[in-house]
């Protein structure tokens, strides 16, 4: 559940806690709700993991890591577990890759040294529509070393090339000062009697967007069942680009 992963943009996933709410409709077919009923878990409370929380401090080899890919790394029920992990990741050498659909409350849960963020944490926000786009505004509102938003599963056409997005065609901005520097983007995978249709036009535009102002771009899949297919995407927009990092 934690030290291997399907998912082709990070290396491995790790699970403090567990259990989330679904607040937005990128939540509706939601994985971790499948899996933990599989698992013969209650996906709908969060809980501290007993098994995975210091898992991080065991591995040996460097690694980027998916934070809480089975809830949302600043739900407020995880407030008591918080420091510690925070703890792991200032302490281990990986690179903390954190996703989340509640950049508001970021800024309360920050550990003390934060300063303008630790160099091993990329923050990012979920972000499935134009309805949500404000989530990018609150992301950047937070210092970090790097930001990044995850346009999956992707139900509608979506513009981040506005005028407050991007400035000198470099990176895309959402306020003064603050940039994005990588985009995920990719259709809903799952049940093929659940997934909802994306229109690969969808994705073809917003790696056109990020080709326009330079930006990193990985394309994670088109609808479908499997992680990583490319489907109907064309070749030319089968790009797996990271984020440049010194």
């Amino acid at each position: 559940m934690s030290e291997t992963t399907h998912i082709g943009w990070t290396d491995a996933s790790w699970n403090p806690w567990y259990g989330c709410t679904k607040i937005s409709p990128g939540c509706k077919n939601c994985y971790m709700y499948r899996e933990m009923l599989r698992y013969g878990r209650d996906p709908f409370t969060v809980q501290r993991s007993k098994t995975t929380f210091e898992e991080p401090l065991k591995w040996k080899e460097r690694r980027m890591v998916f934070t809480c890919s089975w809830s949302d790394f600043f739900i407020e029920e995880a407030d008591p577990w918080r420091p510690e992990a925070w703890e792991i990741i200032r302490n281990t050498p990986h690179t903390y890759q954190i996703v989340t659909k509640r950049p508001e409350l970021i800024t309360e849960r920050l550990p003390g040294d934060w300063g303008a963020g630790y160099k091993n944490v990329w923050l990012g926000t979920s972000c499935e529509s134009p309805e949500y786009d404000h989530r990018i505004a609150s992301l950047l509102d937070v210092p970090s070393s790097l930001y990044f938003v995850s346009l999956e599963p992707l139900l509608a056409p979506i513009d981040l090339n506005r005028k407050e997005f991007l400035i000198d065609k470099t990176r895309f901005r959402y306020t003064i000062g603050n940039y994005l520097d990588w985009v995920i983007v990719g259709g809903e995978s799952g049940p093929a009697d659940k997934r909802r249709e994306c229109d690969p036009a969808w994705i073809c535009n917003v790696v056109d967007q990020c080709r326009e102002s330079r930006t990193p771009v990985f394309v994670k899949q088109d609808s479908g069942a499997k992680p990583g297919q490319q489907g109907r995407i064309p070749n030319e927009y089968w790009i797996h680009e990271f984020p440049h990092v010194s």
